[in-house]
């Protein structure tokens, strides 16, 4: 019942959005008037770079010969601008997935939608107090970083469609528009559906936006925000048995069916939930303006921002396995009840002045958590406390510059005490940027926070799943550099770890007494020749205390050649064709439990193997087309490659899909 009102709702949700889409040319139609023309252009991309290729075919709108690509603005929530993209390019194909990311350092189970194995982590940006836990459900999460804003002359829209694995696809849609030059508004929705190819592995998610950003006629108020809701709802198999497994290894004709092999769990599921209100506003208070350019020379602000976000998570069992979770109270498991609130109200006093070098901003945050469930699940348990509320008081400082070729940027929170949410979060980041020729940065992250939630405190139907833990914080501190240049890119980092916290082979949490010191290397570089290009990314990592508990593959490397090329008369078609070689050696890969859905240590499967994919992508104005085989060599190598042990990494899998993107 629950799964068909999440449909309904997704349903619904994509109607609306299709029906918005169709309203979309009106609009715009209207918006053109008299002295609208077009002409020829050259495009940047979301990554502010200029497109090279041959532009013959793309078009930009003028509205009275005032409107250009750059208007087309995408906002990030640090308020960094990009524009809208229309090229294809290799980067493009990286970022062909559901995520819409390039998951380079991410190994990817059978079926789109579910989760990712870790083949690196990144410290640079974590997050400032510590999170609900359940981390193998929010690899699609979207935070509140993760949310754009736009400012478009005309409405815009963009569809994204992907096919999926066994009767299923993919749709992210965008919808924009301005309702003026002052207020934005804009809707998203992306919606997942894939059966997959092993018995009860179907992945339903869903991730709706809505977002807005307005500002007043003298630019003295501001105000955006945005609402989303997420849901992910993912039968879960516990992987194939040893019988299968061993069926699979051996490549077994009688189970190259794939639903024909047995999995451990065939009435198990799991559903992750949350919702978000957030809304940032500010009002100018004194200013100081150059009269020519009407810019401030200084002001002074005061701002608020709230942020209400809930999330809930439950593993539901119709018949207990205690084979593999152990002994239970019932003849069912559920622990559905696991759910969290957070409410912070941040207050600041920013001050913007070329006198102090750039902007500074002084905060104060009221946070309100809780965690737990609604009563006790396990009467065998010994836990006495199932839920945790706390509050806290932080303070911090923002502040960021521009010195010539410089872009500084600095920002600390404290939270003082003995709670759950005391700690302290520091960050600094240096860029210096030379022209289009290159570009260094430089960061350190010093954090301080409790581990999440989900290790303090746990319930469930089955006895080995019950804990209430007291830990010590979490210290994270990372130093960073990157450079980019037409020649090559490249970064390092180097990550020390105390009270490093994990999910041991027994699925229990753990701290680690130690220290964990991390270095990760990646380097970039892309070779062309004529019509022909060859790109290589090769990662290097290290660790050099701490690798019982922390564990990752020493070399990952990924090469693609490729083609590309103008087809037709008149260059009506822009074509990328190549493969790609993907590499990371051997490891103890951490295993997946679906009941916690977390990742575990385990000591007794090593797993590293190769893949080559072939792709097909093409250009015909605004519309990108994708066509790629996954794993394309799997029909003829042995059957060792995997995501984790007991779930096999997909076979070879054919997959078609498209980017459309409409201005007017």
């Amino acid at each position: 019942m629950l799964l068909l009102i999440f449909e309904m709702k997704k349903t619904f949700v994509l109607s609306f959005l299709i029906f918005i889409f169709s309203l979309s040319s009106l609009h715009s139609q209207r918006k053109l008037g008299a002295g609208a023309k077009r002409e020829q252009t050259t495009r940047i991309g979301l990554d502010g770079k200029i497109d090279t290729l041959n532009t013959k075919s793309s078009t930009k709108v003028i509205l009275s010969g005032k409107t250009k690509w750059t208007d087309y603005k995408i906002i990030s929530h640090n308020r960094d601008t990009t524009y809208i993209d229309t090229t294809l390019t290799l980067q493009k194909e990286y970022k062909f997935n559901y995520l819409r990311t390039d998951n380079f350092e991410l190994l990817p189970f059978h079926n789109q939608g579910q989760t990712f194995n870790n083949l690196g982590y990144s410290y640079n940006n974590i997050l400032r107090l510590p999170d609900f836990g359940f981390s193998a459900k929010q690899v699609s999460y979207l935070e509140v970083d993760d949310i754009n804003y736009f400012e478009v002359p005309t409405t815009t829209t963009e569809i994204m469609y992907r096919t999926g694995l066994q009767q299923g696809q993919v749709v992210d849609a965008l919808f924009t528009l301005n309702f003026s030059k002052r207020l934005n508004v804009s809707l998203s929705y992306k919606g997942l559906r894939s059966l997959g190819a092993y018995r009860n592995s179907l992945v339903s998610n869903g991730n709706f936006r809505g977002t807005f950003n307005y500002t007043s006629k003298n630019k003295q108020y501001e105000v955006r925000g945005h609402l989303a809701t997420q849901d992910f709802y993912h039968q879960e198999n516990g992987g194939l048995t040893p019988t299968s497994l061993e069926n699979f290894i051996n490549e077994d004709p009688n189970y190259e069916q794939r639903s024909r092999l047995d999995v451990n769990l065939n009435d198990a599921s799991s559903q992750f939930d949350a919702s978000r209100l957030y809304i940032e506003h500010s009002y100018k208070l004194l200013a100081e303006r150059d009269t020519l350019t009407e810019k401030d020379f200084s002001n002074l602000k005061v701002g608020h921002v709230l942020t209400n976000e809930s999330k809930s998570y439950g593993f539901n069992q119709t018949t207990a396995t205690t084979s593999i979770f152990g002994d239970t109270n019932g003849t069912g498991s559920s622990n559905n009840n696991a759910q969290s609130k957070l409410t912070n109200n941040e207050f600041n006093l920013e001050f913007n002045s070329k006198y102090v070098l750039g902007q500074l901003k002084a905060k104060v945050h009221f946070t309100d958590y809780s965690y737990g469930y609604d009563t006790i699940l396990n009467t065998n348990s010994i836990i006495n406390n199932y839920q945790l509320k706390t509050t806290a008081v932080s303070f911090g400082a923002d502040w960021n510059a521009k010195i010539k070729n410089f872009n500084l940027n600095a920002d600390a929170t404290i939270t003082p005490g003995s709670g759950i949410l005391s700690g302290n979060y520091i960050k600094g980041t240096a860029v210096y940027k030379k022209d289009s020729l290159f570009a260094i940065r430089g960061s350190v992250l010093l954090s301080s926070k409790s581990p999440n939630f989900n290790m303090l405190l746990h319930q469930s139907s089955y006895d080995n799943y019950n804990w209430q833990n007291q830990y010590s914080n979490v210290n994270t501190r990372d130093l960073g550099f990157s450079i980019a240049s037409k020649w090559l890119n490249g970064s390092l980092n180097f990550t020390n770890i105390d009270n490093y916290t994990y999910f041991n082979t027994q699925s229990k949490p753990s701290q680690f007494e130690d220290q964990i010191a991390y270095l990760k290397v990646k380097v970039n570089r892309e070779f062309k020749f004529w019509k022909f290009a060859l790109d290589n990314t090769l990662m290097y990592q290290n660790v050099s205390s701490g690798s019982s508990v922390f564990r990752v593959p020493e070399f990952v490397t990924r090469n693609t050649f490729y083609y590309a090329d103008n087809w037709f008369k008149g260059d009506a078609m822009f074509v990328n064709i190549g493969i790609t070689f993907k590499y990371f050696t051997e490891y103890n890969a951490n295993a997946y439990n679906s009941l916690l859905a977390e990742f575990t240590l385990q000591d007794n499967e090593v797993i590293g193997f190769p893949t080559f994919d072939v792709f097909f992508n093409a250009r015909v104005r605004r519309t990108r087309l994708f066509l790629k085989v996954d794993n394309v060599t799997s029909g003829f190598t042995k059957k060792n490659y995997f995501s984790a042990p007991n779930y096999p990494y997909r076979d070879f899998t054919v997959r078609f899909g498209l980017v459309w993107n409409w201005f007017i």
